[in-house]
């Protein structure tokens, strides 16, 4: 499935604390005490969300002459099957559920790895080097996975490839 959800739970009730862990990437909170009707009514939404799967995720990524199956787990350059380690298919499907989007090292790590390598951030670095070696015509000079200096990492998604910039 996609991202994984994230709820609070706090004795914390004031206004600004909900708001901050909402900003933060909380897709829930709830205060202390609570009754156990809302909690179960609360878990039921998040099963029904959980349920419903990344519909926003397409069963194919395109982007250029890269080709994501997702539905199959097949990777394409062209007409040609890349074939991919678990670790460096997890890390592109990532980068695929968030393409055009910078991606932080610890997020990376974190949905790739777990939570208990989130400063690891050379498992990314050696991991993109592979998956460029793989995907990229050019590995130093790529089209696809593109670094954002001292962020992290971006997929380039199919409208980022259509407008690349023309040389000066």
């Amino acid at each position: 499935m996609g991202n994984n959800p994230y709820y609070c739970l706090s004795a914390r009730n004031q206004e600004r604390d909900k708001v901050a862990a909402l900003d933060l990437g909380a897709d829930d909170y709830l205060t202390k005490p609570f009754g156990v009707d809302e909690l179960l009514a609360r878990l039921r939404v998040a099963l029904r969300h959980a349920m419903k799967g990344d519909e926003g995720t397409q069963a194919l990524f395109i982007s250029g002459d890269l080709k994501v199956d997702l539905a199959r787990r097949r990777v394409f350059v062209g007409e040609k099957e890349i074939h991919l380690t678990p670790i460096e298919y997890k890390l592109l499907t990532t980068l695929v559920r968030h393409a055009g989007k910078v991606l932080t090292h610890r997020q990376l790590l974190k949905e790739v790895w777990g939570p208990l390598r989130t400063d690891e951030a050379q498992y990314v670095r050696v991991y993109i080097r592979q998956l460029r070696n793989k995907l990229e015509a050019v590995p130093a000079h790529p089209r696809f996975l593109l670094t954002e200096l001292g962020v992290g990492y971006r997929l380039r998604a199919e409208n980022d490839a259509l407008r690349e910039t023309p040389p000066a």
